[in-house]
C-alpha cells in the first residue's frame, strides 16, 4: 500500500474569534491544543446548512488542563485552508453537542460563518503557525 503524502494545511483564525472564544489571546496551551486538533485525519465531518460552496464543516476533541474541547473548523477543500470557527468546553452549551440538530450550535455556527466572512473580506484573517510549538 502506498504512504500518502500529508497535506500541508494553513490555520487560519478571524480576528474576532480569538476575542470570543479565547478573550485577549490565545494561550500557549490553546496553541497546542489547537495544533494538535487541526490534522485533518483526526477530525470528523459534520453537516451544516448555509456553508460556502467547496468547504466542509469539521469537529475535533481536544483536551486542556481547563477540560475537555470542541473545535469546529471550517475547510477550504480547494485552498486547503483551515479557518477555526469555534474552541469550546465540553459543558459549553454549543460545544456540549456540536452538531446541527442542536439549536445552540446551529445559532454559533451561522454567527461565526458570518464573522468569518466579513472579516476575510476585511483582511482581518491571521495564520496559525503549525510548526512552532514553542508559541
Amino acid at each position: 500500500m502506498a504512504r500518502q503524502k500529508a497535506v500541508e494545511m494553513n490555520l487560519l483564525i478571524s480576528r474576532r474569534i480569538p476575542k470570543r472564544d479565547f478573550g485577549k489571546a490565545i494561550s500557549a496551551e490553546d496553541l497546542s491544543v489547537l495544533r494538535r486538533t487541526s490534522k485533518i485525519v483526526l477530525t470528523t465531518r459534520i453537516s451544516g446548512s448555509g456553508l460556502p460552496a467547496g468547504t466542509r464543516l469539521l469537529k475535533a476533541y481536544g483536551t486542556a488542563r481547563s477540560g475537555p474541547k470542541r473545535v469546529i473548523y471550517l475547510l477550504a477543500v480547494s485552498e486547503e485552508d483551515l479557518f477555526l470557527l469555534f474552541y469550546r468546553g465540553k459543558n459549553d452549551p454549543a460545544g456540549a453537542n456540536a452538531t446541527t440538530k442542536n439549536p445552540a450550535f446551529r445559532a454559533e455556527l451561522h454567527k461565526y460563518l458570518a464573522l468569518l466572512e466579513q472579516d476575510i473580506h476585511a483582511g482581518e484573517i491571521d495564520a496559525i503557525d503549525l510548526d512552532d510549538e514553542s508559541a
